[in-house]
Parts: C-alpha cells; structure tokens; sequence
C-alpha cells in the first residue's frame, strides 16, 4: 500500500514538473549572447511598441514580471522607478512585460508614478520567445531580467522570483559596464 501511494504521488509529481512550462516542454531561457526576439506589444496608453525602434541607439533591460500591483512586483517597479534617471543617464531604456492588460498596466504605472513603458503580453508569446519560465508549477509567471546591448545582444540574464529587488541592482551593474 505504501509503495502504491509513492509511486501515485511520484507520477503526480512528475506530471506536475512536466507540465510547470506550460507544454510539458522545456523551456530554455535565452542566455547570453543571444539576439533579442522582435518584441511588438500594447504598452500601457495602447500604443505598439516595437523595440526595433530602440536597437542600435538604447541598451535595454528586460524585465517580465508576474502581475501588476502585487507586492513583489510593486517592489520591483518602483525600484526601477528610483533608479531610473540612472539608468536613461547611461543610455539604457527601462522596459516591463507582463500578461496583465494595457488598462491594468495604465493604473499600475500612474498609482506609482512608473516612467516607463509597460508592455501587454496578454497571449505570452513574447515571454515564451525569451523562454520565461513559469514558478509554482506553472501557476505563476517567472521574475526574469534580460540586459540587452545597443545591438539587441543579450549581455546579462538574472532569474529569482524571490528577489524582486536585485533584479534592478544587477541590472545596474551590468548596464555600467556595457556602457
């Protein structure tokens, strides 16, 4: 009996592992080095933004972040926030992705005074094209930085839902140094 019930929550368990990317596929998150995927989203006053605008004049940082005005992801944005003269000072452009809507995204960005753009990615499609993954067995969007050159090179990646913070530290960091 007791092998009958660990071999049912081991297959619950690898079902669940399967099936925490959303496919049952595996999701391999871009990496240094890569080229950026073409991004054309909704930003939060429903305008496409395209960031083949942004490649050869701005370094960019990526962030996808699971849901606007929950607490980790009001911590996130508004450190970005407050660090953001620092960030246009050495020519990179602040950019949020999310599923939530460009109404969502409006609301969010004006309760907290957020200068940049918010973009809608309501299908995942631009998140499942940087292979963002999902947390807590696939219920929750992951937390993923991407530090991306003038020539829309990948440069730095950092992954930590947890950590919604030093996402922007390190981002400052590597953002210094590119230049």
């Amino acid at each position: 009996m007791k092998k009958a019930f660990l071999y049912t929550l081991l297959g619950f368990f690898t079902m669940v592992t399967l099936n925490s990317c959303g496919s049952g596929e595996a999701v391999d998150t871009l990496k240094k080095g890569d080229p950026i995927p073409e991004i054309e989203l909704y930003d939060q006053h429903k305008h496409l933004f395209s960031v083949n605008d942004f490649i050869g004049v701005n370094s960019l940082v990526i962030y996808f972040y699971p849901k606007d005005d929950t607490p980790g992801c009001t911590k996130e944005a508004c450190t970005f926030r407050d660090s953001y003269d620092v960030f246009q000072s050495a020519g990179a452009m602040v950019i949020g992705i999310s599923a939530d809507s460009p109404e969502s995204h409006l609301e969010f960005a004006e309760k907290y005074g957020l200068p940049f753009p918010l973009l809608s990615d309501s299908e995942n499609k631009i998140s499942k094209a940087f292979g963002v993954p999902t947390e807590f067995m696939g219920t929750v969007p992951g937390r993923v930085t991407f530090i991306v050159d003038r020539e829309g090179i990948i440069q730095y990646v950092f992954q930590d839902l947890d950590s919604a913070e030093q996402h922007v530290e390190e981002a400052m960091q590597v953002i210094k140094q590119i230049g």
